[in-house]
C-alpha cells in the first residue's frame, strides 16, 4: 500500500484546512485508516481515524468537535476536516493504513503497517 497524504499549509488561528490521503496498492476499501501528528521532540500522536466501513471514527480530545473524518472509497481516499485550527495543532501529520482483519482504526501507532509522508500543517496566531 502506497499513501500520499496532501493538502498541509500555514493558516491562520481559527481557519480549516481539508488533508487528504490517497492510498494506492490495495483495496482500500479492506483498510482501517487513522490520522496522526508529530512535532519535533514529541511522541507520534493519534488524532483521529476511521474504520474501513466509514460507520466507526473517533477522535483525540483535543480535537473533537474540531476535527471530522470521511472517506470515498471511489476516490480511495480520507479526508480529515480539520476547523477551527489552532496554534497547537501545528504539526507534521501523518496518514497510516491498518491491515489488520477488523477493520477498525487504532490509536496506538504500531497496529499500522502502512505510512504515509506526512504533510506539514502549521497555524499562525
Amino acid at each position: 500500500v502506497q499513501l500520499q497524504a496532501s493538502g498541509g499549509g500555514l493558516v491562520q488561528a481559527g481557519d480549516s484546512l481539508r488533508l487528504s490521503c490517497a492510498a494506492s496498492g490495495r483495496t482500500f476499501s479492506s483498510l482501517g485508516m487513522g490520522w496522526f501528528r508529530q512535532t519535533p521532540g514529541k511522541e507520534r500522536e493519534f488524532v483521529g481515524g476511521i474504520s474501513r466501513s466509514g460507520s466507526s471514527s473517533g477522535y483525540a480530545d483535543s480535537v473533537k468537535e474540531r476535527f471530522a473524518m470521511s472517506r470515498d472509497d471511489s476516490r480511495n481516499t480520507v479526508y480529515p476536516q480539520m476547523n477551527s485550527l489552532k496554534p497547537e495543532d501545528t504539526a507534521l501529520y501523518y496518514c497510516a493504513a491498518s491491515t489488520r482483519g477488523d477493520g477498525l482504526y487504532y490509536l496506538d501507532p504500531a497496529r499500522y503497517r502502512y505510512w504515509g509522508q506526512g504533510t506539514q500543517v502549521t497555524v499562525s496566531s
